[in-house]
């Protein structure tokens, strides 16, 4: 019979025990040295598995974790009275907003839509539908409002972004600067406010302003603050301990401001300093965006300590009839190699790119051009395309962006301002109200020499899980194709169309100027065109938002292609925005038709023939939500098919969340990652040491 009980020892039948030899007592202590050295082989390879499991998790993703967080009450919008001067950015498509000058600039608030009362929730709204509008991968706060970013930068190891944000509501009012950062520019950890209005010269305001990284690695920071009398000044701020590398607490020099408004130019029409560039003279130069009647302009300030400034004669560049400068930005490219530049870099293999947000219009406009160090003057290369009048940077919702050099990957990346398209009472019944973009790259356009690059980061590719293809899909004339992707509320699409070259020979020319904003939206048929994606789109396309080219020939032969996103049938809600957004988009030679589409619950980020022309909608879907919202090809031309190849991913979500004193644990955790690994295996070799020594003990004085 098979002993059930091998490692006790062998009784007779009457219960007593078996007496043996000292080679007996031996037997057992073998099988015990056996099993532990199976036990300790075992455990070595656990724990090498643990650690390095643990010490890949922590490199990946950090400490990050999702957290739910309870719903807040509907906050109520916070008054602000002419007295303020304040800027409350609205994106322009909201009536019955009051923009006098008693303002200072125009407000960001949203008051009224078509008829709709600012307060009252219209239907069809529910708590469904406003809590699927909440993205998955895009920056924002828990809660309340956000608008500009603010001296976003990299430093000790973590990307840095501070925005203009409201503490006390979802709606603009009370500004102060969130802090937030990163190790990738994905996933964020939420930090205590960086400067709230706590002074005399930012009681009404801690407004937009830009970091400088001096070269021995310390930081400083050029803000707008509005005074308690409305007067817009520029402040200094640095980091209490630059050894931190969450930069959690910020001094605000004592000798504040440090620049006011210049003879001539009004007391509300200065604000937002750039970043710092070294001049060949080694002095510090900045720009702050201004007016002079209409006419919008740059001024120039050079700088030794951040304290003292000279104003330049003249300015930085002037455009007539665009209006105040908000926000500008002033930054090289390069024109011989595809990564960024510095903020001071200067030469013959280097253009200059001058932005501007424009408060008349809300949106943001770009050029490049030649920059003279000795004056501090800018001359663009082709006037007819100057700053705010030519090529803007996103053809949708995009505002008071900015760029910083990230040394991390030598390239420069820019962050803009998302606002919202529904009504400020859907935004305080939600709690929150504003995105910002996912981060993009900024390359020169050797192919164009005209135009800038923009593309999302690298690290957005991250977040894609599983993807489906379609090689060479026909979508006829007239045709709508469904693609079988799953959900459509976070995917990233690329999509390539191939014309028919003799379709578009034989097409009739018009003298017709078409636009994306009066050509009558996607369902307007045209001999090429549109043809496209649908995305946020219900079974019966009730709903939908076509992204799409446009390709219009003109009477004498030529070809030009428009890119244009359309909202007119977004949504069912009645209290939401519904343009066609979108422009024309310079196509080479031999170039196929190509697009990239990020989309998210309520933003849909597109970007043509690799992000030359770019347009970023916020759409609010009814039915088209959660497991609802579908994907579809489209074709709507009537002389042409064209042939589509796409590749789509389903996105994972970013972990966006507070930090807390168990990150710190966490950090320190990943931060010793190594020694665990070592230490693991080594305590479990001791304990297993110890206890094969006991039992030696143990057999010896049996």
């Amino acid at each position: 019979m098979v002993d059930t009980k091998p490692l006790l020892p062998a009784s007779n039948s009457d219960g007593s025990y078996l007496t043996g030899s000292r080679v007996n007592i031996l037997k057992p202590i073998k099988v015990y040295l056996t099993i532990f050295c199976g036990l300790l082989a075992v455990g070595l390879f656990a724990a090498l598995l643990i650690g390095n499991y643990w010490s890949d998790h922590a490199r990946i993703h950090g400490s990050l974790a999702t957290s739910t967080s309870k719903r807040t009450h509907p906050l109520r919008p916070v008054s602000r009275g002419p007295a303020q001067g304040v800027s409350e950015k609205t994106s322009g498509i909201w009536a019955g907003v009051s923009r006098g000058p008693t303002q200072g600039v125009s407000e960001k608030t949203n008051r009224v839509r078509a008829g709709v009362p600012w307060n009252i929730l219209p239907e069809p709204w529910n708590s469904t539908m406003l809590e699927w509008q909440r993205t998955a991968f895009h920056f924002q706060p828990e809660k309340n409002w956000m608008n500009d970013p603010n001296g976003p930068l990299f430093y000790n190891g973590w990307y840095h972004f501070f925005y203009q944000y409201n503490p006390n509501g979802a709606v603009w009012g009370d500004i102060v600067w969130g802090h937030a950062v990163s190790k990738d520019l994905i996933n964020w950890f939420h930090l205590p406010l960086a400067m709230v209005a706590d002074q005399w010269y930012d009681k009404n305001g801690v407004w937009t302003g830009s970091a400088t990284i001096l070269p021995d690695g310390k930081i400083v920071m050029l803000y707008t603050g509005s005074t308690t009398e409305a007067v817009q000044v520029q402040n200094l701020a640095f980091p209490a301990n630059h050894s931190d590398p969450f930069l959690i607490d910020w001094v605000k020099y004592h000798g504040n401001p440090v620049l006011v408004p210049p003879p001539g130019i009004y007391k509300k029409d200065f604000r937002d300093p750039t970043t710092a560039w070294l001049t060949s003279e080694g002095k510090w130069r900045i720009t702050i965006g201004s007016k002079r009647d209409k006419t919008g302009i740059s001024l120039v300030y050079d700088t030794k300590d951040f304290i003292n400034y000279e104003m330049l004669e003249g300015e930085l560049h002037a455009v007539s009839g665009t209006g105040m400068w908000e926000c500008v930005d002033f930054f090289p490219v390069s024109k011989t190699e595809e990564k960024g530049l510095d903020t001071s870099i200067n030469g013959p293999e280097v253009k200059h790119v001058v932005k501007v947000s424009l408060d008349d219009d809300r949106h943001d406009y770009y050029a490049l051009g030649t920059y003279h160090e000795k004056n501090g003057s800018w001359i663009p290369d082709l006037p007819e395309i100057d700053v705010g009048i030519g090529i803007r940077y996103d053809y949708g919702i995009f505002y008071a962006s900015k760029t910083f050099y990230d040394q991390n990957k030598n390239r420069r990346v820019l962050w803009g301002w998302i606002g919202e398209g529904d009504s400020e009472a859907a935004d305080m019944e939600k709690g929150w109200a504003s995105l910002q973009s996912i981060p993009r790259t900024i390359l020169f356009d050797n192919n164009t020499g005209t135009n800038l690059l923009q593309w999302p980061v690298e690290e957005i590719e991250s977040l894609r899980l599983n993807s489906t293809e379609f090689e060479k899909v026909e979508v006829k004339a007239g045709s709508v194709v469904p693609l079988d992707v799953g959900p459509g509320s976070q995917l990233d699409i690329i999509a390539e169309f191939e014309m028919d070259k003799e379709a578009l020979k034989k097409a009739t020319g018009s003298n017709i100027t078409f636009s994306c904003q009066t050509g009558g939206g996607a369902a307007k048929s045209g001999a090429l065109g549109p043809f496209g994606i649908l995305v946020l789109a219900d079974e019966s396309l009730s709903e939908q938002t076509p992204v799409y080219f446009y390709i219009a020939k003109d009477s004498d032969g030529d070809l030009k292609t428009f890119f244009c996103t359309d909202l007119s049938r977004s949504s069912k809600a009645p209290d939401v925005d519904k343009q066609i957004f979108g422009s024309y988009v310079p196509v080479l030679k031999d170039e196929n038709l190509s697009l990239r589409v990020l989309v998210d619950h309520s933003i849909v980020e597109s970007f043509a023939q690799g992000g030359r022309t770019v347009i970023t909608s916020r759409i609010y879907p009814t039915e088209a939500i959660n497991g609802a919202s579908r994907v579809f090809l489209f074709n709507n031309a009537t002389e042409t098919c064209v042939i589509a190849s796409v590749k789509i991913w389903q996105m994972d979500s970013a972990f966006i969340r507070p930090y807390s004193d168990d990150d710190d644990k966490d950090d320190d955790d990943r931060k010793s990652s190594a020694p665990c690994l070592l230490l693991c295996p080594i305590n479990y070799i001791v304990s297993c040491v110890t206890c094969l020594y006991f039992i030696y003990l143990v057999s010896k004085l049996s």
